[in-house]
């Protein structure tokens, strides 16, 4: 009869009630989302989900539909303590009603180049701001009894064969950039978990190397959560577990289970390293009996009102006002406008997020379309809509299009163990000829299912055959450009005609984490609006099995589909929009495909003709409003024509709607870069040692060391096209009376300014706190960001504005003496709305050198 602990259980006295075999199981998952649980002695399975801008829960397909909160450099680029609490506390919700009790968030890598394929996942290029939003993040989700895991420790800067690569990094840039903002969120925050990166750190796996685990994440900072690995992160049995990596991640376990059982006998592991791993994870179970989340509960969606205030307020937060030359913006709502031509790629389209693990099924969304044009109903204004140019990698998802037999959204996915006909594969099948009945089949909301879950398992095997039928409803008369991936091989078939072969040789891409074949794409001629047609879609996964992968999967099928758009016509047709409406609004910039855990981006560029858009439109409209979105920077060659722009990030569920709240007023933008924007690739600090660029096969040097970012614009004195911290407003802001306090022996001092709302609006400012250190023995940034405070102020209002630092401010890092260096001296102390901003300066003093290591 299986056994129920106590929910505050003495964890000893547990660890002692375990023979060996059941210690050894509990060292490694259960499946992708659970660890094991041994039921005669009480201990449950836990419960894991992916973040970090929403909670997706157990599967990839077929998932229960979740809340989509903005990218990570869009809430890095809030600079908003606050909103990073309250979205903590909002997924929180969210994981209980998933019965999750650890989600894998929050990303802290430091952005060394804006072509990381993941870099959207983390909050900043600067490791104070990246530490200080992590550590709100982490406090708010745990509030709510929820584990919280900070990822990836460390140096995961690249998607280049991220399993393999070393990051080779010298030891200050490791302590002062990279560790960095581990080590912030540590200290102001608590989380439970800390999951460890897929790369080598100067040559070790971070997975085993024991002087990253112990030595200074337990020893130096006194980390006391568990560990896990990376999913299929893993590469060690014995040197892991020495190390101090707690679980393997996902299971059946790989590098654990019997391999350990050999290493004790061989006397490579010992009971007490066994014991040492299997009580951390107990501490987290305890922690997730305390927060009263059951064990294989029901995963359920949140959708509330407030929750939308939320995810409405932090889309309109996280959106950087750029440029506003001609004072275009805020829209007048005063009967003004009448007519408001939206125009873009990513108009229509609602890009909530990046791609990868990041990616969720959002319980709703909002394009800019549809959030601009509610806003204009409000005014009385007509929207007009053009596309002007297409930016997609892989084509839109069919799931608006796509119905059931029953009228109902989406499709039919239909599974068998053997082929149900002779012919099922081939080219010429007949799709009107019966088949046999399948052993399992389930409806699915969209057209993107990558089925490596969510498919009933005692019932398909590994190896099966797959059908995907729905009914497409396209809303716009004309030709269609199709265009399929598969994990498999297979044949796409609309009304009976072979449209798309991908069942003979089909060639390999990047698609479901580079399983998957090419994109292929097909025209498909005189569509009717309104009209249904029969797709289907038959697959065998036989080939991809056959390659091998590192985990179970049934394959995969991504069906996406566009009304084909002669270039030069579009952009024609969008010229005539904008120069015929009263406003133009043209959204355009990367999306979900091109941003993407997996592989790393190419270049800066902006996809397909979309400069090229933005040229002819502006020349239509030279009061055109530009808004971005990408994760992290693009290259902007007609910068210099465009009097407005707006930075929007990926705005999760409401981005339309937050996007319409700036744009017209309701929401004065207070966001500010998290992340330089260079003019070009090659002003990059990191341009000559990213990706693929290492001098020696398998290794990546960081050879601009500590000048990450900002710091190495700075150094070498190349300005960028938009600097670290900028972002405009609707009004504007003074600042005066600077003061300081003396620095106590601790390295402790207060800085305090007053800001003074000076324009017409009530608007938040973000007030940035540089230190710069001119006197150091070695050589330092110009400056760096060491604290922020973000303050609310009306028209003529002031307000003191304090910000409390600590020794972090006046230290370095010496390798040399393994210890972080405060050197008596003068420190600059630099108030600024930007980092090349510098409104008020001041100096502080500290009067006798100290050491210090720890947090």
């Amino acid at each position: 009869m299986p056994q129920q602990l106590a929910a505050d259980f003495d964890v000893e006295e547990v660890l002692g009630k375990l023979n060996m075999s059941a210690k050894i199981k509990l060292l490694s998952g259960k499946g992708w989302w659970h660890t094991e649980s041994i039921p005669e002695v009480g201990i449950p399975s836990m419960r894991f989900s992916d973040g970090p801008n929403g909670v997706r829960g157990t599967r990839f397909f077929n998932g229960v539909p979740s809340s989509c909160f903005p990218s990570s450099t869009g809430l890095g680029s809030t600079f908003d303590v606050d909103l990073a609490l309250k979205v903590g506390k909002a997924l929180g919700d969210e994981s209980r009603a998933k019965g999750c009790h650890v989600l894998l968030a929050p990303t802290v890598n430091t952005q060394r180049s804006p072509l990381g394929g993941r870099g959207f996942e983390s909050f900043s290029e600067d490791p104070h701001l990246n530490g200080t939003i992590a550590a709100a993040y982490i406090n708010g989700l745990q509030s709510k009894g929820v584990a919280s895991t900070i990822k990836h420790y460390v140096a995961n800067d690249q998607e280049f064969e991220r399993m393999s690569i070393s990051s080779d990094v010298g030891e200050r840039a490791l302590r002062e950039i990279y560790l960095k903002p581990f080590q912030i969120a540590l200290k102001h925050a608590n989380p439970w978990a800390l999951m460890t990166s897929y790369n080598r750190v100067n040559g070790t796996h971070v997975s085993e190397d024991k002087r990253l685990l112990d030595d200074i994440l337990r020893k130096e900072w006194g980390y006391k959560g568990m560990t896990m690995s990376d999913w299929i992160g893993i590469y060690s049995t014995s040197q892991s577990i020495k190390a101090g990596l707690n679980l393997e991640m996902p299971g059946p376990p790989i590098m654990r289970g019997k391999a350990v059982e050999r290493a004790l006998i061989g006397e490579k592991l010992f009971p007490s390293d066994i014991d040492n791993s299997v009580r951390k994870i107990l501490e987290l179970l305890k922690h997730a009996y305390a927060s009263g989340v059951p064990f294989d509960a029901p995963e359920e969606g949140v959708d509330t009102p407030e929750l939308r205030r939320l995810l409405r307020t932090a889309a309109g937060d996280a959106i950087v006002l750029l440029k506003n030359d001609k004072n275009v913006l805020p829209l007048s709502t005063k009967g003004d406008i009448k007519t408001i031509a939206v125009i873009g790629p990513n108009a229509k389209q609602a890009m909530t997020s990046g791609g990868g693990s990041a990616r969720l099924l959002s319980t709703y969304t909002v394009s800019p379309l549809e959030g601009i044009s509610a806003a204009a109903k409000e005014i009385g204004a007509k929207v007009t809509y053009g596309i002007g140019a297409s930016s997609h990698k892989f084509l839109p998802l069919l799931d608006p299009y796509i119905r059931q037999k029953d009228g109902q959204p989406g499709a039919l996915v239909e599974f068998w163990n053997e082929s149900p006909e002779e012919t099922f594969l081939n080219v010429d099948a007949d799709i009107g000829k019966p088949l046999k009945q399948c052993v399992w089949s389930t409806p699915t909301l969209g057209s993107n299912c990558f089925l490596m879950d969510g498919v009933d398992e005692e019932k398909v095997h590994e190896l099966c055959w797959i059908r995907f039928s729905t009914k497409f409803v396209p809303d716009e008369d004309g030709d269609w450009e199709v265009g399929l991936t598969i994990a498999g091989s297979g044949n796409l078939f609309i009304d009976g005609k072979l449209v798309i072969d991908l069942s003979t040789n089909p060639k390999q891409g990047e698609s479901f984490f580079g399983l998957g074949t090419i994109d292929l794409r097909k025209v498909v001629k005189g569509l009717k609006a309104g009209q249904s047609y029969d797709m289907e879609i038959r697959l065998n996964n036989s080939a991809f099995v056959a390659r091998g992968t590192p985990f179970t999967c049934r394959g995969g099928i991504r069906l996406g589909a566009i009304p084909q758009v002669d270039d030069e016509e579009a952009i024609r047709h969008a010229a005539t929009l904008a120069k015929e409406a009263d406003a133009t609004v043209l959204v355009i910039g990367l999306n979900h495909d091109w941003e993407s855990e997996g592989y790393d981006r190419q270049d800066l560029e902006l996809p397909g003709l979309t400069n090229r858009l933005v040229q002819e439109v502006l020349k239509a409209d030279p009061n055109a409003i530009i808004v971005n979105q990408s994760g992290t920077p693009v290259s902007m060659p007609w910068i210099a024509d465009a009097s407005t722009l707006l930075q929007a990030f990926y705005g999760g569920n409401e981005l339309g709607n937050g996007l319409a709240d700036v744009i017209f007023g309701k929401v004065n933008p207070s966001g500010k870069l998290a992340l330089t924007f260079p003019k070009r690739l090659e002003d990059n600090p990191s341009y000559l040692s990213f990706g693929n660029k290492g001098e020696v096969r398998g290794r990546i040097s960081y050879n601009e060391g500590i000048y990450v970012g900002y710091r190495g614009y700075e150094k070498q004195d190349i300005a960028p096209l938009f600097s670290f911290g900028y972002g405009l407003s609707y009004t504007s802001f003074s600042y005066a009376d600077l003061s300081t306090t003396s620095v106590s022996p601790e390295g402790n001092f207060t800085v305090s300014f007053t800001v003074k709302n000076t324009g017409k609006f009530a608007g938040r400012e973000v007030a940035q706190v540089y230190i710069a250190d001119p006197q150091s023995s070695l050589p330092r940034p110009v400056k760096e960001l060491k604290g922020f405070s973000k303050v609310l102020l009306t028209p003529g209002e002031s307000k003191k504005v304090t910000v409390e630092l600590g020794r972090d401010a006046i230290s370095f890092y010496d390798d040399r003496q393994a210890a972080w260096v405060a050197e008596k001296g003068t420190f600059e102390v630099l108030i600024a709305a930007s980092v090349t901003d510098i409104k008020l300066k001041g100096e502080v003093v500290l009067e006798k050198s100290f050491t210090w290591t720890g947090l």
